[in-house]
C-alpha cells in the first residue's frame, strides 16, 4: 500500500504534493513496475480530497509514463519505462560526481575509487533483492 501524506497549509497545491510522493517512491523503487495503486475513488476517499485533485494527479503521472491507467482495472506503475531509466541515470550521474568530489578532497587515486567500488559490490553492499 502506498503512503501519501498531504498538508493543507503546505504552499504546493494538493494535487501536486501527490504527484511528488507517487514520483519520488517510484523513482526509489518503492512501488515497483506493474504495482496496483489505489484507484482514483479510494485515494480521494483516503486522503479525504476531491476525486478531481486525485484524478488530475494521476493523468499527470500517466502523461509523464509513470503510471498506466486501464479502465476498469486500475491504476498500476509503469512497467519497462525509458524516461524512468533517464531520470534514475540522471540522479545515478549526480551520486556519481559528488562520490568523484568526495575522492578529489581525499586526493583518492581513481584506481583507489574504482577498487574500493568493486570490494563493495562483491560483497553486495547497497544491493537488495528488488535490484532498485
Amino acid at each position: 500500500m502506498i503512503n501519501i501524506l498531504i498538508s493543507n497549509s503546505s504552499e504546493k497545491p494538493l494535487y501536486r504534493q501527490i504527484i511528488d510522493q507517487i514520483r519520488i517512491s517510484i523513482m526509489d523503487g518503492d512501488i515497483l513496475p506493474g504495482q496496483s495503486l489505489p484507484s482514483i475513488r479510494t485515494l480521494a476517499a483516503d486522503l479525504s480530497i476531491s476525486v478531481i485533485t486525485t484524478k488530475r494527479a494521476y493523468d499527470e503521472l500517466e502523461a509523464e509514463g509513470l503510471l498506466e491507467i486501464v479502465p476498469g482495472k486500475g491504476c498500476f506503475a509503469a512497467g519497462d519505462n525509458k524516461m524512468l531509466r533517464e531520470r534514475r541515470l540522471k540522479i545515478l550521474e549526480e551520486q556519481i560526481s559528488d562520490l568523484l568530489k568526495q575522492s578529489e578532497y581525499l586526493e583518492m587515486p581513481l584506481e583507489e575509487l574504482l577498487s574500493m567500488i568493486r570490494v563493495l559490490k562483491e560483497e553486495g553492499i547497497g544491493t537488495n533483492s528488488s535490484n532498485k
